[in-house]
């Protein structure tokens, strides 16, 4: 038996060693990084840094948090140092963020032109689908059409973002071409029947057309499908939709 609590003593010691070692690896570890990072914010805050990367990082939190002011000073070093890496994610923020949509431009074009026979895709997103989303937000309807159809045919239809086909049929719906905008939104329903935003643009166009029952079939499916709806938690988009306005909408064919 006491063989038994010797070892048992033996054990949770060496168990209480592994804990306490972790924990001071642990302290050091984050120590070091706390120390690093101040450092790095020591270089960027005074413009002595020659990494395009610490200055983008550093503006990050700054333009999440919507000090643009502020993080704009540290991104624009970060283009100046290195165009082509920063170019994309500067528009990006631009356009979603801001909604600054010629300067978002002007950089979304400016990196298409660093980067000949290429595809960019700033911040993960295809260029002409960003370019899109900025001349939709521009109201030039002709244009947003043609970027979108432009990032249909550099993803391929089956790989394209699903809201490259709404924010066509938005176009067609706002240049009053509602036949077109309807087969626009069921390429979207083609690819996944969950689009909110393609049943609520449809019931829009049945109504103009005046087709209730259509209208109606399809206002019913938009608020159905509402929890699958383009949303984030730090972005509005532009095509974005709330479950308040499809509810009016539903009163509105009812009365």
């Amino acid at each position: 038996m006491r063989k038994f609590f010797k070892i048992i003593g033996i054990a949770i010691g060496a168990i209480l060693i592994i804990i306490i070692g972790i924990e001071i690896y642990i302290y050091f570890f984050t120590q070091k990084r706390i120390e690093k990072e101040q450092a790095i914010a020591q270089r960027v805050e005074s413009f002595e840094s020659k990494d395009s990367d610490e200055y983008m990082e550093y503006s990050v939190l700054l333009n999440k948090s919507g000090d643009f002011e502020k993080g704009f000073k540290y991104l624009d070093k970060a283009v100046e140092l290195s165009p082509s890496s920063h170019l994309g994610y500067r528009g990006w923020i631009r356009l979603r963020k801001m909604r600054d949509y010629d300067k978002a431009l002007i950089d979304f074009d400016r990196l298409d032109s660093l980067t000949p026979n290429f595809v960019d895709s700033p911040w993960g997103e295809d260029i002409d689908f960003l370019r899109g989303e900025c001349y939709f937000g521009k109201k030039n309807y002709l244009k947003a059409i043609e970027l979108f159809n432009r990032n249909i045919k550099n993803q391929k239809e089956d790989w394209a973002d699903i809201h490259s086909f709404v924010y066509l049929g938005l176009s067609e719906y706002a240049l009053g071409n509602y036949n077109k905008s309807i087969v626009e939104f069921q390429r979207a329903l083609k690819q996944s029947e969950s689009v909110p935003e393609s049943y609520f643009g449809m019931a829009k166009a049945y109504l103009i057309q005046g087709k209730i029952n259509k209208a109606k079939e399809n206002i019913l499916k938009a608020e159905e499908y509402i929890v699958y709806k383009r949303e984030d938690i730090y972005n509005e988009f532009l095509n974005e939709i709330y479950l308040s306005e499809i509810v009016d909408f539903k009163e509105q064919l009812n009365k």
